[in-house]
């Protein structure tokens, strides 16, 4: 008998570029179907929050309010160097004189979010919306900086922005590794056996996108609205890598500090639950 779970994940390139041949049925699922919703990553991650998705995408920061509902899976992860979030503006600026002013910020849980409060607790005023939307809000002045996620990185400077912090490379400098921006989670009540397949099929997924990287370009356009095919290409070689396949002991060293970080600035909840099932 078959098991039907709700898989969601995001229309970016990397995701529905991994996520294709598990949906699409060109590798074996070990008796699970998927059915597949595609969200933003906030949304993803109030949905899991809310203990609405069987599996799902989510934001590291996020996965800091639900370890006690949810598993970490080995596979699928969006964690490499070079790839963090970025602080723009429409002048450069040190990151201190946003102190008291408007940053725009791609969501609550984003991990985003999470490191420019442990960079600098005292930036504080936020302003949440779409990710998508941020350079124009920067732009039109409505807030006074932004911070960017995904294909943003790659298209900023054509608007006319500059980049005050990479929190990247803050990261990589403050701790050595890579950073870990979001990851797989599976809810701990499906049980470890169906788990246990999920991950098999995931990671065999993720390793037939990769030797099989054309394939899914129908699919990945369709969701990736107006990004240009250069845009798609280098979205997906930048946060579809080996750790994608497997996070291995550098990913979950580079997951753990991130958490145990969070923990000691007192922005998600301590939690003494293991990360995998």
């Amino acid at each position: 008998m078959t098991t039907q779970l709700t898989l969601g994940f995001s229309p970016c390139p990397n995701d529905t570029f991994m996520f294709y041949p598990l949906v699409h049925g060109l590798v074996d699922t070990g008796g699970v179907s998927y059915r597949e919703r595609l969200e933003d990553v906030e949304t993803l991650n109030r949905l899991a929050l809310a203990g609405e998705l069987d599996v799902s995408k989510v934001s590291y920061h996020a996965l800091g309010h639900i370890r006690e509902q949810y598993a970490l899976l080995h596979s699928g992860s969006a964690l490499g160097r070079g790839c963090g979030p970025l602080l723009v503006a429409v002048d450069q600026i040190d990151p201190q004189e946003l102190r008291g002013r408007t940053i725009a910020v791609p969501g609550r849980y984003t991990t985003a979010k999470l490191l420019l409060r442990l960079f600098d607790p005292a930036l504080s005023n936020f302003i949440v919306m779409p990710f998508n939307e941020i350079m124009d809000a920067v732009l039109s002045g409505n807030v006074d900086a932004g911070l960017i996620i995904h294909e943003s990185r790659f298209t900023y400077q054509g608007f006319g922005l500059h980049k005050l912090l990479d929190l990247g490379e803050w990261w990589e400098g403050e701790t050595g590794l890579p950073i870990p921006l979001g990851g797989i989670v599976a809810r701990r009540s499906l049980g470890a056996e169906t788990i246990a397949a999920v991950e098999r099929a995931l990671r065999a997924g993720v390793d037939y996108a990769r030797t099989h990287p054309d394939e899914a370009a129908r699919y990945i356009c369709e969701h990736a609205q107006e990004m240009s095919p250069d845009v798609c290409a280098a979205h997906i070689g930048l946060y579809v890598n080996d750790f994608s396949t497997d996070l291995g002991d550098e990913g979950i060293q580079a997951i753990s500090c991130l958490l145990q970080r969070a923990e000691q600035a007192g922005l998600i909840p301590h939690s003494n639950t293991p990360l995998f099932m």
